[in-house]
């Protein structure tokens, strides 16, 4: 359906919370940060005729575009070039070692054949065209943080970083598809506005709606994709359209959009958000003994999903292979004053049993510091908070990293607590790679979240107590022996909690490895997404291994 800047990544940071009030100890917390939330890359290729959206308002490609052949030659790439505002980059050129890469560095080894940085929609029409007209594979990139690599392709990458625009007006926001998460915050910060959103700074704003988007205030005001209005899309046979939630404006594919996933409806230009008064956000941040963790998963499991809406937690449980002893910890945002915040971390302590020899609590501050910091860039600063080549005095850099999702829907048992400890214990014993870490991330739901019902959105997890994402890293270049032995612990980890998950999986935090993955993540959605998959791609040119099926019933109308 769109741009896929995928995103996931749960790296080990050291995260400092400022301003701490007296009743911390004013340490830093070393804490697995969970910056996680992606969209799905498209690829593949076919004839499309869509009927009825062939007539709406569109800007077309160019004729010359149109006829049918084998195959792309040297002067067919170097015309789509010409025909594009944006700029084309091929193999040879100065900028392909850069324009190829992805977030992750596993999937270095791919060569495309071509990076469009388009400049607008009607570019990303003519791309369409030279992609149906000459079985060229493509995939549609916004951040490139997907987990399976689904962002990138060995035939035509249409990249909508260049589409960044954060426009302000009254309480709503028009966004560019490719605008990187922390430039989506600093855009509405200017105008003191907020949206819920993620904390990996680097993932681009479509991957992240498209698929849902849980974050750190999600509790208070929903998903990403619950605060979205509209959309620009470019469909399979290269129509424009915007689609709101109004049956007469393509109401059905603006409902996919909220949780559907990237790559499977089209590519999205744009997004048009509501937005929210930015609140003063208190975090807090702590950790107790490895010994007390049993305690502290129980104490917070039934803490945190039951909290004020203005309150989201995290919780972590992360070791290294080989390493000594794992730790526990608990962070979060309050949307609120610090007394109010430290009424409900007593009740956590409570529940637990005991105080946390190490714990942090800031007076409220401005939304863009605090999700500055959340994202770990708190001591870098917002400039800082880019990759290099994205951005000038960009300092983040690319990693590596695994993945898999669940969402639990009831408490974990005595039992699922015991063997929740003993997945994160066994990684110790692994033989792993250079700089290997692993663990387990988990993120409270309930309140605005769930209050909407599964069928409201494409996005069907409304009834999760909490979800969780399973990973492990390692340096980039590690040897191939230590990655392997890592993966297999994480598989064997994720296996492990099978019986006491909901069995349902974060279409964000895509997993390749996945069975069944259809039903996990969309669930009784799923008919529905592909009856609207057959009606706006009857071809499935927008197809890659884990894209929502067509339905095989007879295509629908098409209003708008």
């Amino acid at each position: 359906m769109t741009t896929s800047g995928n995103h996931v990544k749960a790296v080990s940071v050291l995260r400092r919370v400022t301003n701490s009030t007296t009743r911390g100890s004013g340490s830093t917390n070393s804490s697995l940060q969970r910056r996680a939330f992606l969209g799905l890359a498209a690829g593949g290729a076919a004839a499309v005729a869509l009927p009825g959206v062939a007539n709406a308002a569109v800007n077309r490609a160019p004729a010359a575009l149109l006829a049918s052949a084998a195959g792309p030659t040297p002067a067919d790439w170097t015309a789509l070039g010409k025909d594009l505002a944006g700029t084309l980059v091929r193999p040879g050129e100065s900028s392909y070692a850069t324009a190829k890469l992805l977030f992750d560095p596993r999937f270095d080894g791919q060569h495309p054949a071509g990076i469009a940085y388009v400049a607008n929609a009607h570019d990303v029409s003519t791309c369409l065209a030279f992609v149906r007209k000459f079985g060229v594979p493509f995939a549609a990139r916004s951040g490139g943080h997907s987990y399976a690599g689904w962002s990138g392709t060995t035939g035509l990458i249409v990249d909508v970083s260049n589409l960044k625009t954060v426009g302000v007006s009254g309480t709503t926001a028009v966004v560019g598809a490719g605008t990187r998460l922390i430039d989506f915050y600093h855009g509405l910060a200017a105008k003191n506005r907020a949206v819920p959103g993620g904390s990996c700074p680097t993932v681009g704003i479509a991957g992240l709606t498209l698929g849902g988007g849980i974050g750190v205030t999600a509790r208070a005001y929903g998903l990403t994709c619950d605060s979205l209005e509209s959309l620009q899309i470019v469909t399979a046979n290269g129509a424009v359209l915007t689609a709101t939630a109004d049956p007469k404006h393509y109401g059905d594919l603006f409902w996919a959009c909220q949780g559907g996933g990237g790559g499977n409806f089209g590519v999205v230009t744009s997004f048009t958000f509501r937005t929210q008064p930015a609140p003063s956000v208190c975090l807090f941040s702590m950790s107790w003994p490895w010994s007390q963790a049993a305690r502290v998963i129980a104490g917070w499991q039934s803490w945190a999903p039951y909290a004020p809406d203005q309150l989201w937690s995290n919780m972590h449980l992360a070791a290294t292979p080989g390493g000594t002893t794992p730790f526990v910890s608990v962070g979060g945002t309050y949307l609120g004053s610090a007394a109010e915040a430290a009424t409900l971390i007593d009740q956590l302590w409570a529940k637990v049993g005991a105080r946390p020899p190490s714990w942090n609590l800031s007076n409220p501050q401005p939304f863009l510091n605090a999700m500055l910091v959340e994202a770990g860039c708190g001591s870098i600063g917002y400039t800082a908070c880019h990759l290099p080549w994205y951005s000038t005095g960009g300092k983040l850099s690319r990693a590596s990293e695994y993945a898999k999702s669940d969402f639990f829907t009831r408490p974990l048992s005595s039992a699922g607590i015991s063997t929740l400890l003993a997945g994160v214990t066994a990684l110790q014993r692994v033989k792993g790679a250079a700089g290997g870490v692993g663990g387990i991330a988990f993120d409270s739901l309930g309140g605005a979240v769930n209050r909407v019902a599964p069928g409201a959105t494409a996005f069907v997890h409304r009834n999760a107590l909490f979800g969780a994402q399973y990973t492990t890293g390692w340096n980039p270049g590690a040897g191939s022996t230590g990655v392997n032995n890592q993966h297999t612990w994480l598989r064997n980890f994720w296996s492990s909690m099978r019986p006491y998950a909901s069995g349902q999986a974060y279409q964000n935090y895509i997993d390749p490895d996945l069975t069944n993955w259809a039903q996990a993540y969309y669930g009784g959605n799923l008919n529905k997404l592909s009856a609207i998959k057959k009606k706006y791609d009857p071809t499935d040119l927008f197809t890659f291994p884990q894209a929502i099926p067509l339905a095989s019933t007879p295509k629908l109308p098409v209003t708008g």
